[in-house]
């Protein structure tokens, strides 16, 4: 009865109430500011629902004692990527503002700058916040792809579908699962894949131009995938990881004293 009464009170439904509230307020402003239609609204807010659910079975299944402040940061750096897949849904339907777009991407990728340094000194990293702000990273490189595959071709989606390419796989490839060995070059790669997509998206640079620099961040994270790829073969994979890049999205954490897990 103790450990039902800790689960039903844990103080995570204000915040996460309150980040869904903030989300459906920002879509109000852009629909009334930036002309963001139906399919956008509908879409932007059935993200929001998305990120609610998935957070509160998430939390549900931890034993952290509070959402804690890194936390908050990753939570508005999702609320900026709802903004940017409503707007992007909405492209497709009608001509939507760039510039908002891009701004709100271009700080998402550098408040995930923040939120593991906030975590680190305050000592609230957890698997979970780690999870939390890598699938955050993936969903917004996958939106921004579907961004710049408009003129660019489909073929820039392949930057936004290899990681979850790689989770499926490790679901029949137990040996994926593995924990992967730091790397500053695996780091560089993931956040070079933002900002060419936020240059590319912006339209500034000529269309070969563009399609040039996502070529090379493309041809970068193969190889870094491939790497990857070869050491967890040569390796065997280790015990899997229970923050690994093959456990399915936000289930099963356990709670630790750092902000850990893969790069990607």
């Amino acid at each position: 009865m103790a450990v039902q009464e800790l689960y039903d009170t844990r103080p995570f439904g204000p915040d996460i109430t309150a980040g869904m509230g903030v989300q459906l307020l920002v879509l109000e402003v852009l629909s009334r500011v930036g002309g963001l239609g139906t399919v956008g609204w509908f879409t932007g807010c059935l993200f929001a629902v998305a990120t609610w659910g998935v957070l509160t079975v998430a939390l549900r299944r931890t034993w952290t004692t509070s959402f804690g402040p890194a936390n908050r940061v990753t939570l508005a750096r999702t609320i900026l990527v709802g903004g940017v897949t409503a707007l992007v849904a909405d492209s497709f339907a009608r001509h939507t503002p760039v510039t908002v777009l891009i701004v709100f991407a271009a700080v998402a990728l550098v408040l995930d700058a923040v939120d593991g340094q906030v975590a680190r000194r305050t000592g609230t990293a957890t698997p979970l916040g780690a999870r939390f702000d890598m699938e955050v990273d993936a969903f917004l490189i996958l939106v921004l792809c579907v961004h710049v595959a408009i003129p660019l071709g489909a073929w820039v989606l392949a930057i936004g579908l290899m990681r979850y390419a790689f989770v499926a796989a490790s679901w029949v490839l137990p040996w994926l699962r593995g924990d992967l060995p730091h790397s500053m070059a695996r780091k560089t790669v993931a956040a070079l894949q933002g900002v060419v997509l936020v240059v590319a998206g912006t339209g500034i640079l000529p269309r070969t131009s563009a399609a040039c620099a996502v070529a090379v961040a493309l041809g970068l994270l193969v190889w870094s995938f491939g790497r990857d790829v070869a050491w967890l073969w040569r390796t065997g994979g280790g015990e899997a990881s229970a923050v690994g890049i093959g456990v399915p999205v936000l289930a099963g954490l356990r709670v630790t004293s750092r902000r850990a897990g893969p790069d990607r």
